[in-house]
């Protein structure tokens, strides 16, 4: 005996097919929003990224000017805007500037580099060893709000006016956060996701390596990136301080040259070099890197 098939019944047949069709062309529009978005013109780029600062930058240009003009301070104690232009101008084209820069980028990044490598150690030993971390988490946190200026002494003695006393110094001022960033990132990675590691029969190791640490990313690129920064501060305040011909001559002993010559234009000089490599190493490495992970996680678009 044959069944009939009314409109409605072939509907009601078809209708979950078709829904579950639906769901996944939605879900893959959504998912192709998320992932390309339209990007914004150059124009709005400009307006919203570059044109802020130099707005800025000129006004305080010009208040600096009009300070001047006033005779707030005394010239030799605040030059004028074409006085440092023109010092500035000076240490580039005869070469003191490049050659401090690179100094001191060098000295930066082996300080780093050892600071990245101890500080990591050190985290990961106090998310693994509860007795460690009550021992010496404290520690670490004090030492990461100790001025690192006060290390240069000790440098000094157990180093002499060696690149070693510049190192030392840079270290115990970057390891500290490094490790406490990671120790962070690490705390608010859900405990499933190890025990997940644990089902899948990975080490501790394995577990560290795979699961936590990209779990914890975010949070440990936070702490590198303010590691980098107390690095810096540390390289400038041991420069300033282990001055010898010997050591060449970075941008905090230039800094310290002008001081000695009371040449106001080129301690002004050595604060702008300081300050424009330090914005250099956010916008070229950090900021980018830290975009990169948020995209990746979906959660930023841009």
């Amino acid at each position: 005996m044959a069944t009939s098939t009314t409109p409605s019944g072939n509907r009601a047949a078809e209708s979950p097919d078709v829904g579950t069709r639906a769901i996944e062309a939605g879900l893959d529009a959504l998912d192709t929003a998320a992932t390309l978005p339209p990007g914004p013109s150059l124009g709005k780029r400009f307006v919203r990224s570059v044109l802020p600062p130099i707005v800025f930058l000129a006004a305080l240009v010009g208040v600096w000017q009009i300070a001047y003009v006033a005779e707030v301070k005394p010239p030799y104690a605040l030059p004028s805007p074409a006085d440092v232009w023109e010092v500035f101008w000076e240490s580039v084209t005869d070469g003191r500037a490049f050659e401090a820069i690179w100094t001191s980028l060098s000295r930066g990044a082996v300080g780093f580099a050892l600071s990245l490598v101890i500080g990591t150690a050190l985290g990961l030993a106090m998310w693994w060893s509860r007795w460690l971390r009550a021992a010496i988490g404290p520690i670490v946190s004090g030492l990461q709000s100790l001025p690192s200026v006060a290390w240069v002494p000790a440098a000094i003695i157990w180093f002499q006016l060696t690149d070693a006393a510049i190192y030392t110094v840079v270290l115990l001022g970057a390891a500290p956060s490094i490790a406490n960033g990671l120790l962070s990132g690490m705390k608010q990675v859900p405990p499933l996701f190890d025990r997940v590691g644990r089902v899948l029969g990975l080490s501790a190791l394995g577990r560290t390596r795979y699961v936590l640490l990209p779990a914890a990313l975010p949070g440990y690129l936070g702490g590198l990136r303010q590691g980098w920064a107390f690095a810096w501060r540390s390289l400038m305040a041991a420069e300033l301080i282990t001055y010898s011909p010997q050591l060449g001559q970075g941008l905090g002993q230039l800094l310290n040259v002008g001081r000695e010559l009371s040449q106001m234009s080129l301690v002004i000089t050595s604060i702008a070099l300081i300050l424009a490599v330090g914005i250099a190493i956010e916008l070229l490495v950090f900021a980018p890197l830290e975009r990169r992970v948020l995209v990746r996680r979906g959660l930023t678009v841009r």
